[in-house]
């Protein structure tokens, strides 16, 4: 079910309405409700599926219970290894299973003995790779010793399977989410009000940005043969807009559908587009899959707390999982060494840890040197963008090719854009109401606050008629694939 779909605009109400009738002391009734809704969300598009994500809530719930009953190390090891076993191994056949088949093939064809394989027809599900991760968070921080495991199955499944967050996040760990949904919750006016600020900028970055540059980003990368320098660097800047407007995007609409249920979720995007270096955009996009890799693989592996060599690999190797992660192509790894090689740097010199402010904090506009800090990163996060984007490396490389070179500079207008007029004054109203918003969780959380309502309520309206008018077919959310 999409979040901007008639379906998910009646399905959304029936559920709030029905989840506040019961009494706040019916604690397990108003989970039950949840996980019954959630497992109706992501059963919509294939029922099949419920089976995994009911399998692996089910390996991990009765994991956690060993855990906390066993003291011994090897009993307790074994246990861990059976979660982390069944929940990788889970992503690894329905994710990578045709990526090490192709590559297998091709390796032995490129040593001159070819192999007649077929792939095997495998159908990817949707938010596997979100919700594995999350479970698989707290078999390891209940064998940590950083978390009691629950004995209540409803309130583990309800976890694991909550339906705003479930198909793309944010990524949310248990010792944060867990004890929301076990204690009693109570409706409060002023956070579902907040709640529907969110979604309703959710819904406007996706359907009213994200949407629209796709079109020009499929245009011009379906035919980047024939495409200008000028017109691939306008559509990888336009993707830009496009992957941000929709993941984050999403991300707004799931935390503030939480927020309807008393629910908080963890932040997963801090305005990334108006960062001063490429460290400080890792802290500020996809937060809860970054501080996952932080915690879980880089600093069990060491951090930065040994040699150059050992921080050099550590880095290097999580940027390349978290390639890996968004897909089993060559492309998503080499976009994850592009954006290590550029962060090394800034860690081996000490200076991953500048910037750690709000850029122009309480200061109308930014400085000079930080339109130069912001315009140059994003130009860098653009260019890897290309790589994520691409069909494959060849085509990658062609698009960078033409960029680098004097067709850079040639009239991009000639080959036809779609909604290019409505983005040329969107976009830039669109950063506005960002940069005027940055030092909340979202831009509207507190921006107008202060205007007269008649003032306020105009420009919420304004955004949701252009949601109105913009919203055509619903469009799949790009993270879906991952």
């Amino acid at each position: 079910m999409l979040f901007n779909s008639i379906d998910f605009a009646l399905f959304l109400p029936w559920v709030f309405a029905k989840y506040w009738i019961i009494p706040k002391k019916w604690v397990k009734s108003q989970n039950l409700l949840l996980l019954i809704a959630s497992y109706v969300f992501y059963g919509w598009w294939k029922p099949e599926f419920l089976i995994l994500i009911a399998a692996s809530s089910l390996i991990d719930f009765l994991v956690g219970l060993g855990l906390e009953k066993y003291e011994d190390k090897g009993l307790r090891k074994l246990l861990l290894g059976v979660s982390i076993s069944a929940n990788l191994g889970m992503l690894a056949y329905f994710k990578y299973a045709n990526f090490f088949i192709e590559n297998f093939v091709s390796a032995f064809t490129f040593f001159g003995s070819p192999l007649q394989v077929e792939s095997l027809r495998i159908i990817l599900p949707v938010g596997i790779s979100f919700y594995t991760f999350q479970t698989l968070s707290y078999s390891i921080d209940v064998y940590r010793g950083k978390l009691k495991a629950t004995k209540d199955p409803i309130a583990f499944f309800t976890f694991v399977s909550f339906f705003p967050q479930l198909v793309a996040g944010p990524i949310e760990r248990a010792v944060d989410l867990l004890p929301q949904i076990e204690k009693e919750r109570t409706f409060d006016y002023d956070n579902a009000v907040t709640g529907l600020k969110q979604i309703l900028w959710g819904l406007f970055k996706k359907i009213a940005i994200a949407d629209l540059c796709a079109h020009i980003v499929y245009a011009v990368f379906l035919k980047h043969e024939e495409a200008s320098g000028s017109a691939l660097l306008f559509a990888a800047v336009m993707f830009s807009f496009q992957i941000y407007g929709d993941f984050s995007g999403y991300s707004d609409i799931a935390i503030g559908t939480a927020r309807l249920f008393g629910i908080k979720l963890s932040p997963n995007f801090r305005f990334p587009y108006f960062s001063r270096s490429i460290p400080e955009f890792w802290r500020r996009w996809h937060i809860s899959l970054t501080t996952w890799f932080r915690d879980y693989v880089y600093i069990p592996l060491g951090g930065s707390r040994g040699s150059t060599f050992r921080t050099v690999f550590n880095v290097v190797l999580v940027f390349v999982v978290s390639g890996f992660w968004h897909g089993a192509r060559w492309n998503f790894i080499w976009w994850g060494v592009l954006n290590a090689l550029w962060f090394l740097p800034s860690l081996l010199l000490k200076l991953n840890r500048k910037n750690l402010d709000v850029v122009g904090e309480g200061k109308v506009l930014p400085s000079v040197l930080d339109v130069l800090k912001i315009g140059g990163t994003f130009l860098i996060v653009t260019m890897f963008w290309i790589f994520f984007r691409a069909d494959n490396m060849d085509v990658a490389f062609s698009i960078v090719r033409k960029i680098l070179s004097p067709d850079l500079f040639s009239d991009f207008t000639k080959f036809p854009m779609r909604d290019f007029r409505f983005l040329l004054y969107t976009i830039p109203l669109f950063m506005a109401v960002e940069w005027f918003g940055r030092e909340s969780t979202f831009a509207l959380e507190k921006l107008g606050e202060n205007w007269p309502r008649i003032l306020r309520w105009s420009f919420y309206i304004a955004i949701a008629v252009v949601i109105f008018f913009k919203l055509g077919k619903p469009q799949g959310f790009i993270y879906f694939q991952f």
